[in-house]
Parts: structure tokens; sequence; C-alpha cells
């Protein structure tokens, strides 16, 4: 919700002042309460952008619209990969997809490693970024985060298609 170094702790009255004893002082929250939040140096500029970020979500519609526009996009994206008749295949199971990172691999559950190269570099093209999966697994990974509007998901997913048309013929089925 912003910038690192910002924790946002809602906790119960009745929960509060009863720390285990391995809890560290910093995290018992009665101590925090009871400084006025001033226990620790808090991180200002964090706090400032952090300020900034919940006022963008309210005015985009609140946490309701932000879990709708995940809902939406992450749904163009696998609604995509489900259609392209395992040209893209994400690895993970339905029940667990994540609606805010999609990560998926081209021409089998492998992976052709030519192929995702391709789709990064002509991603990139059209002004799509960081694009390519995490250095340990590779693939494709895409970050649907909630600045990321419905209408640049659509360019994504008119571009997988569109690839999906040229490049088909690379693949084995």
């Amino acid at each position: 919700m912003g910038c690192a170094g910002v924790t946002v702790v809602i906790v119960r009255d009745d929960l509060l002042g009863h720390p285990m004893k391995e809890c560290p002082s910093i995290l018992d929250y009665k101590l925090n309460i009871g400084s006025n939040s001033l226990y620790n140096t808090p991180p200002t500029y964090s706090i400032y952008i952090m300020g900034l970020v919940l006022e963008w979500v309210k005015e985009q519609g609140g946490i309701g619209m932000m879990a709708e526009n995940a809902k939406v996009k992450s749904g163009l994206i696998y609604d995509t990969i489900r259609a392209s008749n395992g040209f893209y295949v994400c690895p993970i199971e339905k029940e667990f997809q994540s609606r805010m990172n999609v990560p998926f691999r081209i021409g089998s559950e492998e992976g052709s490693e030519s192929l995702e190269k391709q789709f990064v570099t002509e991603s990139g093209t059209l002004g799509m970024k960081q694009l390519k999966g995490h250095r340990s697994v590779g693939g494709i990974r895409v970050s649907c985060y909630n600045a990321i509007h419905i209408e640049e998901v659509e360019i994504l997913v008119n571009f997988m298609r569109e690839f999906h048309l040229r490049n088909q013929h690379m693949v084995e089925h």
C-alpha cells in the first residue's frame, strides 16, 4: 500500500498489553499507543507516501473497487492463457492463482526460452516493462497492481493473442 518501512496495525483493545514473553518491546502495541505511536522513530516520508496512496485508492472507489479491478485484470489474463490451447501455460492451480501476479510459461510447462525472450522483447517495444519472470523460475510474470489500469491489461492480452497467432507454429502439441 505504500513504501517499505510502514506497517499498519489494526488490533482490538482487549488484545493490547498482553504480549508473549518472546515478543520484542517494539511489537508491544500498548507501548506504541502509550507513547502516541512515537516509541520508535517513524518513517515519516513512507507514512506520507502511504497517505497519498490511500487517498488515491479512495478516489478510485475504495478497496472494494480495487478488489473488483484486480479480479477483472487477472481474469483477462487467465482467460487468455486458458484459451491458448497450451501455448501459454500457468503453473499455478486455479484455486491458488493470484490476482496480483500472474506467472506463465510460453510453449509448454517448461517454457521455450527463445519464445519467452521474444515475448519480453516485443512487449517492451509496446511499453510493457518488467514482464520477465523471476530468475529462479523463468517464464513471464505480469503484475496487476492497483496502479495498472484495466485498459493496460487489455493491451497486454491483445498482444498475447497476436503473439500466439504469429508463433503457434513454433510449438508442437
